[in-house]
């Protein structure tokens, strides 16, 4: 069994304020408990994959200040081979300012720092551990050229490339081209197709589309109700667990990192989904992105 996870992405240190609820444009209030956490979505994703069973290459940019290399620290100490990370000395670290309500519904703003300056010349050398992976997970905080790129020697490789498609933005139909599997939320599924994603039919008709577009399987993940599931070998809603939500932060990174892993071990992509259902659900009940995502002891436990 093939386990190796490649995850290309962004990496970032989240500043968390908790608060009772959002403010409105122009308006100060007073928060609660601040935290800083590490963050990014290629990170978190890098961090559920190892946690759950994976054995994860993480590949990003840090900037050469202590948010650096407190990331890369942390990263290693997880057990993530960190070797193909680099450093911009002319560029700071990824940073997200985050907002938590009483809901534990979150509001992020993203400045990339060095995340954005990973472009495709710095990555010569990656098809020698893509070709050793079982998957790639990319995403969307980091330059849309390097993700085009990866995804398109990786394929070329005949590896499953898995894209979870946040920030939302608009991708070109030569990216969602032989894909293995795209992961939107509703919003995201909604601004890929052209179609309001609002329940299961209309997950559906934007699956459908995306197929069409010549992605292989979609999962749309619909928050608390779960994931709609369009495949070859199911299709339909995989339920997620009934939990408390205490901060949604990085729901949807765990639940790709574990995706990655369970399919790599060949599980089916209803069991997967499922599964990867049941890791998000435990993330949302804990504070802080990498600090939420579960081990695998708590999923099969």
């Amino acid at each position: 069994m093939n386990n190796k996870i490649v995850v290309v992405g962004s990496s970032n240190t989240d500043m968390v304020v908790k608060t009772s609820n959002f403010p409105l444009p122009g308006e100060t209030i007073i928060g609660g408990e601040f935290l800083m956490n590490p963050g990014g979505k290629g990170a978190n994703q890098a961090v559920a994959a190892r946690r759950l069973g994976g054995e994860v290459v993480f590949v990003g940019k840090t900037g050469n200040d202590i948010f650096g290399k407190q990331a890369v620290k942390l990263l290693t100490a997880e057990g993530i081979n960190t070797d193909k990370m680099l450093v911009d000395d002319k560029s700071p670290s990824g940073v997200a300012l985050i907002t938590v309500d009483s809901k534990g519904e979150n509001s992020i703003v993203v400045a990339p720092g060095a995340n954005s300056t990973l472009v495709p010349e710095d990555l010569e050398g990656i098809d020698t551990i893509l070709k050793e992976s079982a998957a790639v997970i990319l995403q969307l905080e980091i330059p849309l050229e390097t993700v085009a790129y990866v995804a398109g020697l990786a394929i070329d490789l005949h590896k499953n490339v898995i894209l979870n498609p946040a920030p939302a933005q608009a991708l070109p139909d030569s990216l969602l081209k032989g894909l293995y599997l795209i992961t939107p939320n509703e919003t995201e599924a909604g601004q890929l197709s052209g179609i309001e994603v609002k329940d299961i039919e209309s997950a559906q008709k934007a699956a459908e589309l995306l197929v069409e577009k010549g992605v292989q399987n979609v999962i749309v993940t619909m928050g608390s109700a779960g994931a709609y599931v369009f495949s070859p070998e199911y299709t339909g809603l995989v339920e997620a667990p009934k939990v408390k939500a205490v901060d949604t932060t990085a729901a949807g990174d765990t639940f790709n990192g574990a995706l990655a892993v369970f399919l790599s071990e060949g599980k089916r992509m209803e069991e997967a989904a499922r599964l990867a259902c049941i890791a998000a659900s435990v993330s949302v009940t804990r504070n802080g992105a990498q600090a939420s995502v579960p081990f695998r002891s708590e999923i099969e436990g």
